[in-house]
């Protein structure tokens, strides 16, 4: 080949059109599938559809008195709802939920009754009583390495039982006094209890709590340190742990969360009936458990959201009051109950095989 001649240039050709090969790897799936595996959009769906089919099953439903009732039911059950799912998350269940509830109402009114305190110092000692019942699951869970089941399953059946005894007790019977009148039950009452108007309707300010712990719940999962540490302790501590993830610190402050919302909602009880009946509580946990998994939390850990238990609760408020609006049986409502629990345990499978398909 002579010296002078010249190298010719390479030439890119363009790839002729038509689909592109992919492998398996890099394929994106259609984007209803990617919207239908996120699971609140599932259960969104799924409030929908028990919307709809109560409007026609239960007129009444359409009224607005009616769904602010809906509302309401919803708002209580959503409240402890959303730090048990956070709890979920973090990889935890707690047990002693719905007992707990009891239990810091029973503090705040025996306590201000009894020493004829101003309420607002029995719900200070509640929230304290309730944090503490949270901080001690927390530590026994990592002090000792059991697992959440057990742990608040005994903790579950020591407050049962000091909140009967204690309660007979101090009262002589298993109903807290009236404390309807004492100093500063209208102003805790106006936080925890009260209710304002809209168009005509009364709706009750459990609702607006509601919604301003699930935006902060969500703003906290997903824009802050604190969330990202929730979402690897409950993917796999270990790992957490090897990357400085407090996971001690995690654990504890999740179930002092749950205590918090107890807290709430004991005061919320406390101050709409003026007393507490000290054998309440039981069973409700499984219905805060319920509305986080139907939610789309995993039971496994380390997936989930604020906003789909929101959903959750919603359907148990309307299926509980439009089985009464449609004049049905109420002994129904625990079907209707394993219904959706079932439904939605097997698509959080199908969420979970989806997400981790090749």
């Amino acid at each position: 080949m002579s010296m002078a001649q010249q190298a010719e240039p390479a030439v890119n050709t363009p790839p002729a059109p038509g689909p592109q090969q992919t492998d398996g790897r890099t394929a994106r799936r259609p984007l209803p599938l990617r919207l239908l595996a996120r699971p609140e959009v599932g259960v969104f769906l799924g409030a929908v559809a028990v919307v709809v089919f109560f409007l026609f099953a239960a007129p009444p439903v359409r009224d607005g008195s009616s769904m602010a009732n809906i509302l309401y039911q919803s708002s209580v059950i959503g409240i402890m709802a959303l730090p048990v799912a956070l709890l979920m998350i973090g990889g935890e269940f707690d047990l002693s939920a719905g007992v707990a509830v009891v239990a810091s109402a029973l503090t705040a009114s025996m306590l201000s009754y009894q020493l004829t305190l101003n309420v607002w110092m029995g719900v200070i000692v509640a929230l304290a009583v309730s944090l503490g019942i949270g901080a001690f699951n927390g530590w026994m869970l990592v002090r000792t390495g059991l697992p959440s089941f057990l742990v608040t399953l005994g903790t579950f059946l020591i407050l049962q039982g000091v909140n009967l005894a204690v309660t007979k007790l101090v009262t002589g019977n298993v109903a807290t006094d009236s404390i309807g009148d004492m100093d500063g039950f209208d102003q805790a009452k106006a936080i925890f209890a009260s209710s304002f108007e809209v168009a005509g309707v009364q709706v009750k300010i459990t609702v607006v709590w509601w919604l301003v712990f699930a935006a902060l719940a969500t703003w906290v999962l997903l824009r802050t340190k604190y969330g990202n540490w929730v979402f690897a302790v409950g993917g796999n501590k270990d790992s957490a742990r090897a990357v400085g993830v407090p996971v001690t610190f995690t654990k504890i402050s999740l179930f002092m969360l749950v205590g918090f919302g107890a807290w709430f909602v004991g005061m919320h009880n406390l101050f709409s009936f003026n007393t507490v009946q000290s054998g309440e509580g039981v069973g409700q946990e499984l219905i805060y458990i319920a509305a986080a998994v139907i939610g789309g939390c995993l039971l496994t850990g380390g997936a989930g959201s604020a906003i789909g238990p929101v959903f959750g609760a919603f359907m148990f408020g309307m299926v509980q009051q439009g089985i009464v609006y449609a004049g049905w049986n109420p002994d129904w409502f625990k079907a209707f109950l394993g219904v959706m629990l079932l439904g939605a345990v097997l698509i959080n499978l199908w969420v979970q095989r989806t997400a981790t398909r090749r």
